[in-house]
């Protein structure tokens, strides 16, 4: 029996540039194939791959203030990624939401070299400040490797006179599960809260959520 499979290919012009999306489809009518879109292929996947377990719900207290607490395991590592929430919302209220890397917050290098806990206070003082939000912290593995990269760029700012680690950014995979959580959480609208530049999202409407503002904390 075949199984559902499927094949990743780049598809050339004929001047050597990769195809976009209006020659690809040029392509398909010509030789009669389907085609479908990055955003179609999330979309599927997030309505019957589902890569997250609820695992833990309840009220918590925290010296930030009452929050609510739901834990989910990934089924790809196992890994448990923690979602604190504060306030109700309606379906397609924007919800101010921040999506952390929970390594931030436990970094040896950050902690050394700049005041790592006042992002965390600012974070939350955003969300105290509106009355609801939420803030995931995705746990993310295999920070080794990572680590010895980081502190050879430390070394180097260091020999020239810049004394801060270099940032620890959200690996693009967490944003996946994160719209995962989020959708679990009833949130598909969000003001997203963020200090860096403005990255696209590939795939977002497959996701089912809507960036409908971008805000610093």
């Amino acid at each position: 029996n075949l199984k559902p499979a499927g094949l990743i290919v780049e598809i050339m012009n004929e001047d050597g540039t990769m195809a976009r999306l209006p020659q690809l489809v040029r392509v398909a009518k010509k030789f009669d194939i389907k085609i479908v879109s990055i955003e179609d292929l999330v979309a599927y996947r997030m309505k019957h791959d589902s890569l997250i377990e609820k695992k833990d719900d309840f009220a918590i207290i925290t010296r930030f203030g009452d929050f609510r607490l739901r834990a989910y395991q990934q089924s790809t590592n196992n890994q448990v990624h923690i979602a604190l929430t504060k306030g109700t919302w309606s379906l397609d209220e924007p919800v101010l939401t921040r999506v952390n890397s929970s390594s931030v917050n436990n970094d040896i290098l950050g902690t050394l070299t700049k005041n790592a806990d006042e992002k965390l206070k600012r974070m939350f003082r955003a969300i105290n400040e509106k009355g609801c939000g939420a803030i995931l912290f995705i746990n993310q593995q295999n920070q080794d490797q990572n680590l010895l990269k980081r502190l050879h760029i430390l070394k180097e700012r260091q020999a020239s006179g810049d004394t801060r680690a270099p940032a620890i950014h959200t690996d693009n995979r967490d944003f996946g599960i994160g719209a995962q959580i989020l959708d679990n959480l009833k949130i598909n609208k969000i003001e997203l809260m963020t200090n860096t530049k403005q990255v696209k999202r590939i795939g977002i409407v497959g996701y089912g959520l809507e960036i409908v503002n971008y805000v610093s904390y």
